[in-house]
């Protein structure tokens, strides 16, 4: 099990559309005396979490201290989640998210970034690598669908019975989201953002994920004529809720092998 801490030091960012974000910065440690080790700098890893997660949910507390022993950690409770104002537009708009924290973990003296999406997280990891004026030097994907609107499992149509509900407001809330309104243009799919990345592109999806199968990361991988790197992994679940601390030393490793540094 990953171990769960009260999360570093907080900090607010303002996003290029006025939205201001609450979130975490956790300095690299040492992970036999848990202290952290030379300040901000060399490489650091930008989390995004899940569809109503944030930086004060164990599951997430727990990814962002198990990456701090690889690098520094910065995630910003996404729009709408947690301390952070405005609302969820569920993948839509939080590429300015994306954008800020990146810009945050950049003029604290990090680099090169690598940015972790979880989920929702995860499509917007993808948006931000392809249309993020910010973007990260290399990007992970764990648990991402390849499209909007799934329904092919039972938890992906409660969230579109959610999504599509008049009263979609006081049940998000009653979830920890404030939900914005809903979509009238369809933005950029997690598949077409995938075709447009050109740094290097790890993509990670269980087999026993609920939300969405494995097909989903084949298929986002196709879309990137195979330039990304794929690991569809035996009985790992969804998102955060299913990451190991074996699952985030490897992701590390992989992230260090795309030019991360040390």
């Amino acid at each position: 099990m990953l171990q769960t801490h009260e999360v570093g030091v907080r900090f607010r960012c303002r996003t290029d559309d006025g939205v201001e974000l609450s979130g975490a910065h956790l300095e690299r440690r040492d992970v036999r005396s848990a202290d952290a080790v030379g300040g901000p700098s060399g490489p650091a890893f930008v989390i995004g979490h899940g569809f109503t997660h944030s930086t004060r949910e164990p599951v997430t507390r727990a990814v962002l201290t198990a990456f701090s022993a690889h690098g520094g950690v910065l995630a910003a409770d996404f729009r709408g989640h947690g301390q952070s104002g405005g609302r969820s537009s569920v993948g839509r708009d939080e590429t300015f998210d994306l954008d800020a924290v990146v810009r945050q973990a950049r003029g604290l003296g990090y680099g090169p970034v690598c940015v972790v999406g979880f989920s929702m997280g995860a499509a917007v990891a993808l948006r931000h690598a392809a249309i993020g004026s910010s973007p990260g030097d290399s990007v992970v994907s764990v648990s991402s669908p390849s499209r909007w609107y799934v329904r092919e499992s039972a938890p992906m149509r409660r969230l579109q019975w959610l999504l599509e509900n008049p009263a979609r407001r006081p049940i998000g809330r009653a979830l920890g989201v404030r939900l914005g309104e809903p979509w009238f243009d369809l933005p950029i799919s997690p598949i077409e953002a995938a075709a447009k990345i050109i740094g290097p592109l790890l993509l990670v999806q269980g087999t026993a994920d609920r939300y969405f199968t494995a097909a989903h990361a084949r298929l986002l991988r196709t879309a990137t004529g195979g330039s990304a790197e794929l690991w569809v992994e035996p009985g790992m679940g969804h998102g955060e809720s299913a990451t190991t601390p074996a699952l985030v030393e490897r992701i590390a490793d992989w992230a260090r092998g795309a030019d991360l540094g040390d």
